[in-house]
């Protein structure tokens, strides 16, 4: 595969901007006006100017949006990010582009996803110019089952990866988001054909907590809903904080939400650790994730994961039958060691259906 590696030595914005095409998650309105709907911040942009994520903007009332290169891209475990029902022990060709429509201070992608809000974050950044067909090229010849879009916020390129989707899935190859869902009906119902699986965060309970991390709680949970409604695999997760989102009445919370939903959404309880901006709360210790998983049992949930602390979390990084308990896949951290469960996802026990991609 040819690459051409560009390296940022002038305003990265202005790289950013030659590498994108007119966008299709919007509407035109009077006087240049366009209203994005890539994300749940619905931004109304002048001409001239950006959306809330920078990487979106309008130029004689078209919008452009970020295609043809890739920043990280990587070889990862499909359970690293995280998936335990999408193909387990499998590998996802893991890409990512540039920029967030969120500004978190914990966040561990923050070299991609604040390039262009934080000088710091922009250094030494090198993107490399890439094609759709390339990728999935990529994804087949190191042995990928899965191909995957996370590292920066994916609704705000949701156009560029539905590209590589489409291709993906004509190889063989399931599809899946990594994201804060801050999503809207009309980006859901883009991806809806050509996306398999969609991991959200669900970072807490608060709206207040939501409003310093520039989001709204009620368009995640409105996420969870419709992405389970319209038949996304979908797998959530919350980053246990000490001290922000870590009571024992916001874990409740979170899991009686998503319990309503389905209890057969997996949620992952992980592991907060000291980053970026966020250096006063101690890292999340082993017995916060396994106080944090019982809950989720607790309140109805079938498949409740403790993650990023390998081996420290007792029984919650395995998978068990929801009808016999019978153990049918034991890993430690991203590494799957044993797997019972056959194509057809049902408990060689007593046959219970285990909801999942198991195919």
């Amino acid at each position: 595969m040819a690459r051409a590696k560009t390296r940022v030595q002038t305003p990265l914005a202005d790289i950013l901007d030659e590498r994108t095409r007119p966008a299709i998650l919007y509407e035109r309105l009077t006087d240049n006006k366009v209203r994005c709907f890539a994300c749940g911040h619905r931004c109304v942009i002048l001409d001239g100017l950006r959306g809330i994520c920078q990487v979106r903007f309008n130029q004689g009332g078209t919008l452009y949006a970020p295609w043809g290169y890739v920043g990280p891209l990587q070889l990862d475990p499909t359970e690293k990010k995280p998936f335990f029902h999408l193909l387990p022990g499998s590998k996802t060709l893991t890409f990512g582009m540039l920029g967030c429509d969120y500004h978190c201070p914990y966040c561990q992608n923050w070299l991609t996803s604040q390039t262009l809000r934080d000088p710091a974050a922009g250094l030494g950044i090198e993107i490399v110019d890439v094609r759709p067909e390339e990728l999935v090229r990529l994804a087949r010849r190191y042995g990928a089952a899965v191909v995957g879009s996370s590292y920066n916020e994916p609704l705000i390129t949701a156009e560029w990866a539905v590209d590589i989707f489409r291709l993906a899935r004509e190889a063989g190859l399931k599809t899946v988001f990594v994201s804060n869902g801050n999503a809207t009906p009309e980006v859901l119902a883009y991806l809806r054909p050509w996306l398999d699986g969609y991991k959200i965060d669900l970072k807490s309970m608060s709206a207040k907590n939501y409003r310093q991390l520039g989001g709204k709680l009620e368009n995640v949970l409105d996420t969870i809903r419709r992405a389970w409604e319209v038949g996304f695999w979908v797998e959530v997760v919350t980053l246990v904080v000490p001290g922000w989102n870590d009571s024992d009445a916001e874990l409740r919370d979170a899991a009686r939400f998503i319990a309503s939903v389905s209890p057969d959404i997996p949620w992952h309880v992980t592991a907060f650790h000291k980053d970026y901006r966020m250096t006063e709360p101690e890292d999340t210790g082993p017995a916060d994730l396994i106080r944090a998983a019982e809950i989720g049992l607790a309140e109805g949930l079938r498949f409740v994961y403790a993650g990023n602390l390998p081996g420290l979390v007792g029984p919650f990084e395995n998978t068990y039958c929801p009808g016999c308990r019978a153990l049918l896949i034991e890993r430690y951290g991203f590494k799957v060691r044993h797997n019972r469960l056959g194509p057809d996802g049902k408990c060689p026990e007593c046959g219970t259906t285990i909801p999942g991609i198991w195919h």
